[in-house]
């Protein structure tokens, strides 16, 4: 989980955008769940934590596995992927992750390069054909 990241070990904007950036990779399994009728709240939940209970155990504990879990909406449970034969391409997942972000990076540098000065736009100058 990346909101675990956020909190004391950043400055106060590097913390708001993890915890965005968390919560942004949220809506996939929430969006998943609410299509295949599930109640998403209590799946994603469920599965933050495993995924939760996974990344505060030493390397070697049983509990190391609660990582490879996922949602199985057939059965509205959270599973373990690999058990279940679910293999997943991770390089083409950090791939679709890494362009989404560099676009979302690129939309930001064009807004904050696109600012209108103050003055030259008024709306009582505005010409709305009445």
């Amino acid at each position: 989980m990346i909101s675990w990241f956020s909190y004391p070990s950043q400055g106060s904007r590097e913390q708001l955008a993890i915890a965005e950036f968390a919560n942004a990779l949220l809506v996939i399994p929430k969006t998943l769940a609410v299509n295949a009728a599930k109640d998403a709240t209590n799946l994603v939940a469920k599965l933050r934590s495993y995924h939760n209970a996974a990344q505060n155990v030493p390397a070697g504990d049983p509990k190391k596995v609660l990582l490879r879990y996922g949602l199985d909406l057939l059965k509205g449970d959270v599973r373990d992927n690999v058990t279940a034969g679910v293999l997943e391409p991770t390089i083409s997942k950090v791939r679709s992750l890494k362009s989404a972000f560099e676009a979302a990076v690129s939309l930001l540098r064009i807004d904050d390069a696109i600012q209108v000065a103050p003055g030259i736009f008024s709306l009582d100058r505005v010409d709305v054909g009445y």
